[in-house]
């Protein structure tokens, strides 16, 4: 496909993975894309290296960009599905792969961190340490193939397709004819493993070790490909396609620092001034460049430049840099938006239904509840910001809840922060509470960080910010209610009979009946043909939709005062959802059938009951606007 734009999805396994979401219409980017990947196909400089006999044999006009984000979306224009060898640019993965399963102390004794100056298949170790400078040239990159997992050769080469199966979500091919011509060709590298051999650096066959590495630069990858192995590097190693973990934040982080100090070779310093992005090239014609925490570029376009890189991916990379501000030093994640949303207690409500009396304390008091929904990646500055608006809060509020559901990384720096922050906030008696922990796109190192930390810190942990705020309500209500005690049978106290005379009540009494159900006990199922509705008396039930194939949705959450299965009084028919008990429970059960036999002869029972209740789903109604206009 040559010049045309095909955006939507990404190639996939036998395991279907989706890794974008389609686009029926082209984006602004893409429109971008396809300007300048039609400005730049005419630059007809570079050359087709040709000491890979099978490289020499690549179209010279071949041109294909891919721009991959972390959460999954790939843009691509040209010959983006058209597939290549990934040669060099193999590298920074199988580094990574050996970072992850061995460790940077194990892996440092095998090759070093060190620009070389020198060219990068140079026949050269590190007279010091005697090993090669850095994974980002031959002799780091054959040294590394020595450290691939596998009892033999054959495992080996199993485990290294698989590691660039894992970054692409998908199985990826071998160019059997590109693997031939180096294994035939690669003089070079053999003296550099020999060399190694004789010094000690490698302790198995050179040849196998060499083998590997061949197949290793053999693998085919398209531009998409490539993106979204760039994005599992951007995205701090978590496949946005698949959401499987490929390596450990520690991992990328090292991995994405030679990338930008080797990975150019000897324009690594003017692509840095440049560019500005951690990179890799290879000698077939491909580029990949990295953001971090934010997307991946790849380019590929065969024609080199004296050094060793494609002349248009260069070109590409410089004019997308500049155009969108991509250069690290000058681009990073906003930390002021690491506060997604920012509420007190008086204007978000839990699911909760309250009595009027329970919802004008809230009305008054609730600011002394404060929720803050965090986002994105809590690093130094970004945790930093976040102390300083929580701090300048603290002397308003009793209670804190921090939502994690959107966060997907928390590194040291921040777990400091947050240690220091919660122990402010604890020698003020404030609570503090962690919810959502394991949201879809964290990483484990969210959950361990977050949960150890409010283990050691006495932080409150809630599966959802809905629980950890109903929580919040109660111990906020519960020091300013009038005691009442609604298990003393009394239904002038209830406010669903609210206007009804001591004749009438008594009247009412007649079609009441005392219930008692346990805790996770369902009290009403959806389907059921309804023909009681409930008052608590004591205890909270969950209202929720069971749904197939996953948990039910809880919709809300009702306490003594309230009502349910209400709408066996306006129309007959069956139950439209779950009633569970939350806790031990206590229900007055009325009879529809007594009580309308009741309202034949005394009307005025049937119609302040029905006043009443309309009365409490205007408030309800209400409540839920406020809630929405809270979050907008």
């Amino acid at each position: 496909m040559h010049g045309r734009a095909r955006v939507g999805f990404c190639p996939h396994s036998s395991k279907a993975y989706i890794c974008m979401h389609a686009f029926t219409d082209p984006s602004p980017f893409t429109a971008y894309l396809r300007e300048l990947h039609a400005t730049l196909r005419s630059n007809t400089d570079g050359a087709i290296p040709d000491y890979i006999p099978e490289l020499a044999k690549a179209a010279p006009d071949a041109f294909g960009i891919s721009f991959a984000t972390v959460d999954g979306h790939v843009y691509s224009v040209g010959d983006a599905t058209e597939p290549f060898t990934i040669q060099s640019v193999s590298k920074p993965f199988m580094y990574g792969d050996a970072l992850y399963r061995l460790g940077a102390d194990r892996v440092y004794e095998q090759v070093g961190v060190a620009p070389t100056g020198e060219a990068f298949n140079a026949i050269v170790l590190d007279d010091v340490h005697n090993r090669p400078f850095n994974p980002m040239v031959n002799a780091g990159a054959i040294a590394i193939s020595e450290l691939v997992a596998g009892a033999d050769h054959a495992e080996r080469l199993a485990s290294m397709r698989a590691v660039f199966d894992r970054f692409a979500g998908r199985r990826l091919g071998m160019d059997e004819a590109v693997y031939r011509s180096e294994s035939a060709t690669g003089h070079r590298n053999r003296a550099i493993a020999y060399l190694m051999l004789n010094t000690g650096m490698i302790g198995r066959d050179p040849e196998q070790v060499l083998d590997l590495y061949f197949q290793q630069c053999s693998v085919t990858v398209t531009c998409r490909d490539l993106a979204v192995m760039g994005a599992t590097l951007a995205n701090y190693g978590i496949n946005p396609c698949t959401g499987e973990k490929v390596l450990e934040p520690d991992n990328v982080r090292d991995v994405l620092t030679l990338m930008m100090s080797c990975g150019m070779y000897d324009y690594a310093g003017e692509w840095s001034y440049e560019v500005g992005l951690p990179a890799k090239s290879g000698v077939s014609g491909g580029i990949l460049a990295i953001l971090p925490g934010q997307l991946s570029v790849a380019i590929w376009s065969p024609p080199l430049d004296s050094i060793g890189n494609s002349v248009r991916g260069i070109a590409a990379c410089k004019a997308i840099s500049a155009d969108f501000g991509l250069h690290m030093f000058m681009n990073a994640a906003d930390v002021a938006q690491v506060i997604r949303r920012e509420c007190r207690g008086d204007q978000v409500h839990s699911l909760r239904t309250r009595s009027p009396a329970d919802r004008e304390i809230l009305r008054q008091e609730g600011h002394r509840i404060g929720l803050f929904e965090l986002q994105g990646a809590l690093f130094f500055a970004s945790a930093e910001r976040l102390i300083r608006r929580v701090q300048a809060v603290a002397g308003e509020i009793e209670y804190v809840l921090f939502d994690f559901k959107r966060v997907h990384l928390v590194d040291e720096a921040a777990t400091r922060f947050l240690v220091e922050l919660i122990g402010s906030l604890k020698a003020r008696s404030i609570t503090v509470a962690f919810a959502e922990l394991g949201g879809p796109n964290a990483d484990r190192h969210v959950l361990d960080a977050v949960a150890g930390l409010a283990a050691v810190r006495d932080v409150e942990l809630y599966d959802s910010a809905d629980e950890a705020l109903q929580s919040m309500e109660e111990r906020l209500l519960a020091p300013r209610r009038t005691p009442t005690d609604l298990t003393k049978f009394a239904l002038d106290r209830i406010d669903l009979f609210a206007g009804l005379t001591p004749a009438e009540l008594r009247l009412v009494e007649t079609a009441v009946q005392a219930m008692q159900f346990d805790r996770g006990q369902t009290i009403l199922k959806k389907g059921d043909r309804a023909a009681l509705f409930f008052v608590i008396a004591r205890g909270v039930v969950s209202i929720e939709l069971p749904r197939e194939g996953g948990p039910p949705i809880r919709i809300a959450s009702l306490g003594p005062g309230q009502f349910f299965g209400e709408m066996a009084l306006l129309e007959d028919g069956v139950r439209s959802a779950d009633v569970i008990a939350e806790e031990p429970v206590v229900c007055y059960a009325m009879s529809v059938e007594r009580l309308m036999a009741i309202s034949q002869d005394h009307p005025r029972i049937a119609m302040e009951v029905l006043r009443n209740m309309a009365r409490e789903f205007s408030a309800r109604v209400r409540r839920g606007h406020a809630i929405i206009e809270a979050l907008q």
